[in-house]
């Protein structure tokens, strides 16, 4: 449940920092590093432990550990409480304490490593899928990328465009599913085809498969396009928005 932690170093990276940390600090330094399963650790159970080291923040847990020593009949510790370093530089949505948090906060949006190689990846062009929720920024995102200079391939409007008259899943379209889909000028009318969709499977699917594979088309030519303009380019295969550079 910790703040990005998908971005938490792996706990062999931090013991070597740790180590490279206390040898610094007093090379003749006795210690011993132990990994934590669960909230004490060896806390509750080492006999020859005499202190424990807290903050304001983590008293509480201090005294809990001190509980838990008592019930395995071994002495409490004495639980020696150090200050919180304040950030200076922290911003609005950080904390004010120096915290690891606000520090992978930070790393969002830095290159952490290197970009891999890949040899089976063709170098151009670099193809990248936007996808989310209603409300998840993919427009946005699409639109900043663009300005960039990316070759934007918007799924969406491809999912149109496929059905519209003249294109592609039209005919296939309409004999699935009836003349009573078009309008007047003979444009597939969006709401009729997906109140006969929409809460149906069996019919949505018959619509996906004769769509998406049309999509998936319209999408590898937009991208031998922009390859050909020396773009690199970002599809998504899906009805959501998609670009590239």
């Amino acid at each position: 449940d910790k703040v990005l932690a998908e971005l938490i170093e792996p706990y062999e990276l931090r013991v070597a920092t740790l180590l490279e940390f206390l040898q610094d600090v007093q090379p003749s330094l006795r210690y011993d590093i132990a990994r934590l399963a669960d909230p004490y650790g060896p806390s509750v159970t080492d006999a020859d432990l005499q202190c424990l080291v807290v903050s304001e923040e983590t008293r509480s847990g201090g005294e809990a550990v001190n509980r838990k020593r008592l019930e395995n009949g071994l002495p409490a510790l004495a639980l020696y409480e150090i200050l919180l370093m304040k950030d200076p530089d922290h911003s609005q949505n950080e904390e004010e304490k120096i915290s690891s948090s606000s520090l992978r906060q930070r790393l969002l949006g830095t290159l952490l490593q290197p970009p891999r190689q890949d040899p089976a990846l063709p170098s151009h062009p670099y193809v990248i899928g936007l996808t989310g929720g209603t409300g998840s920024g993919k427009t946005s995102i699409a639109s900043r990328l663009g300005r960039l200079g990316a070759f934007v391939i918007d799924a969406d409007k491809l999912g149109h465009a496929v059905y519209s008259p003249g294109g592609p899943a039209y005919g296939r379209v309409v004999a699935t599913f009836g003349a009573e889909i078009l309008n007047q000028d003979g444009t597939i009318n969006r709401r009729v085809l997906g109140a006969k969709v929409f809460g149906n499977q069996e019919r949505l699917k018959s619509l996906t498969d004769i769509v998406w594979p049309e999509m998936a088309q319209m999408v590898k030519e937009q991208i031998r396009e922009a390859a050909a303009q020396g773009n690199c380019t970002w599809p998504s295969l899906l009805p959501l928005a998609a670009l590239c550079f």
